[in-house]
């Protein structure tokens, strides 16, 4: 799993993709703050090499939490600024600080 940030000069938003290395799931999505904690808001795309990919501009300046869904199970990204608890869901959520 990977994250990479990409800030833009001309208005206060990061590019932030999101890589997933799961060659046998079948359908990868980001949840979290951002998107409401829609399951189907934000699908990964499957590329050739078996990873998911995609891409979502967040807004500068605050904390996102988020998790992936892959094949209807929760995981959280290793590489993630921090990780917090959320009694809702009775487990940690990722954090990124844009």
């Amino acid at each position: 799993m990977a994250i990479k940030k990409q800030f833009l000069k001309s208005k206060p938003v990061c590019k932030v993709t999101f890589t997933v290395a799961a060659e046998e799931a079948k359908k990868v999505t980001v949840v979290g703050s951002f998107n409401e904690w829609n399951e189907q808001a934000t699908p990964l795309k499957k590329l050739k090499n078996g990873s998911f990919k995609g891409t979502v501009n967040l807004e500068s300046g605050k904390s996102h939490e988020f998790r992936y869904l892959v094949d209807g199970a929760y995981i959280n990204e290793e590489q993630a600024d921090e990780l917090v608890w959320n009694d809702f869901a009775g487990a940690e959520n990722s954090v990124l600080n844009i």
